[in-house]
């Protein structure tokens, strides 16, 4: 194995990808857009809920109910009539709907218990089930202050004092971001290696390959080197220029130790990516493939829930996926500024995955160019 022969064929790979505009505009979207839109569109925040009110009471109890919605949680509650309020939900146009009966204020001071109609648009998922519980206890917080008169603490029997560490504002979008990052490597890594493979063979340049004085370990440690370095490059640029400059997201901890984790991320997705090339026959393979290892590996690596969560038996199986250590030790670094006499397991943990996937791989390769 020749270090002159992997340098001269890793720069032909970085020529064909330079040559390839959806696949250079697929790494700039993940690695830019992607990200600023990931930290911007947190599904499971409730933000400008959009609510309708039907006040058929019209007292001064009704008005502290209406008054009391505002933003970022939700829109101006729009005022309907009861004849609005079907129709308004069927079309979509509110998630929540308040129903305040007539003569609702009269029954409170009379002793007697009112009934408020909630209704809920439950395809919305993730606002209704939050959302729902948030106009429950705005609801009756009202209404317990106007029976007492005045607007006061309830004095609790333990004074809890709540720290938040790590993200003292409680931004959604730092974690949105920074995951976004995390998955992109993990998905950039094996679709441009396993599409630099397919291209060899479809172009028809693999068997010129074959005839030079070249071995499967340089064809695919070129390839590995190329493709990863353009992740790393993106990623970098990404975490200063995106995250740090665009978007403002405090980074804790070292993004050097950070990109070293990638680097070895890199060497085992990139690995992946040369074993699935060699199973597919064709790019669309390729892809319907990509969708069946990728998307699991994704979901249940734990960037996306908690990995504790899961059942002890995915927890179990997902550690042998190299982007779930990856997760964790990039977690630990740009959120908790943790440094290496912390994320050293996670180190070894992918130097081997990556070392088992890339002799996998280097093996089927091998089968692959006979």
């Amino acid at each position: 194995m020749r270090g002159r022969n992997i340098l001269q064929l890793g720069i032909k790979e970085l020529r064909g990808l330079a040559r390839d505009p959806m696949l250079l505009v697929l790494i700039v979207y993940a690695f830019t857009l992607s990200i600023y839109t990931a930290s911007r569109a947190m599904p499971e925040t409730l933000n400008q809920a959009a609510i309708a009110i039907v006040d058929e009471d019209q007292s001064p109890v009704s008005a502290r109910i209406i008054t009391a919605f505002n933003p970022p949680y939700f829109s101006v509650p729009r005022i309907i009539s009861q004849s609005e309020m079907d129709r308004r939900m069927d079309a979509g146009l509110d998630t929540f709907a308040l129903d305040i009966p007539p003569n609702f204020q009269r029954d409170l001071l009379a002793g007697r218990s009112p009934t408020i109609q909630l209704n809920i648009d439950a395809t919305r998922m993730t606002q209704a089930f939050s959302g729902g519980g948030y106009v429950q206890s705005i609801t009756l917080n009202e209404v317990e202050e106007f029976l007492a008169g005045y607007r006061g603490g309830t004095t609790m029997p333990v004074d809890l004092v709540l720290r938040s560490r790590f993200n003292q504002e409680l931004n959604k979008g730092w974690f949105g971001a920074i995951n976004n990052v995390i998955s992109s490597v993990t998905m950039l890594s094996i679709i441009l290696t396993g599409a630099a493979l397919i291209r060899e063979r479809e172009h028809g340049t693999i068997e010129h390959l074959l005839v030079m004085p070249v071995t499967a370990t340089e064809i695919m440690l070129s390839k590995i080197w190329s493709m990863g370095l353009v992740v790393l490059a993106a990623t970098a640029f990404s975490m200063i220029f995106v995250v740090q400059g665009l978007l403002s997201v405090p980074i804790s901890g070292s993004v050097t130790l950070f990109l070293a984790g990638g680097a070895l991320q890199l060497f085992a997705t990139t690995s992946l990516g040369i074993f699935l090339a060699t199973v597919a026959g064709s790019m669309p393979q390729f892809g319907m493939l990509l969708m069946l290892v990728l998307l699991p590996m994704q979901v249940l690596s734990g960037g996306t829930s908690p990995r504790e969560s899961m059942p002890e038996i995915i927890q179990t199986i997902m550690l042998a996926a190299p982007n779930t250590h990856f997760v964790m030790l990039a977690q630990a670094v740009l959120f908790r500024g943790a440094g290496l006499d912390v994320v050293w397991p996670q180190l070894l943990a992918m130097l081997a995955i990556g070392a088992a996937l890339f002799a996998l791989s280097l093996r089927r390769f091998r089968q692959f160019l006979r």
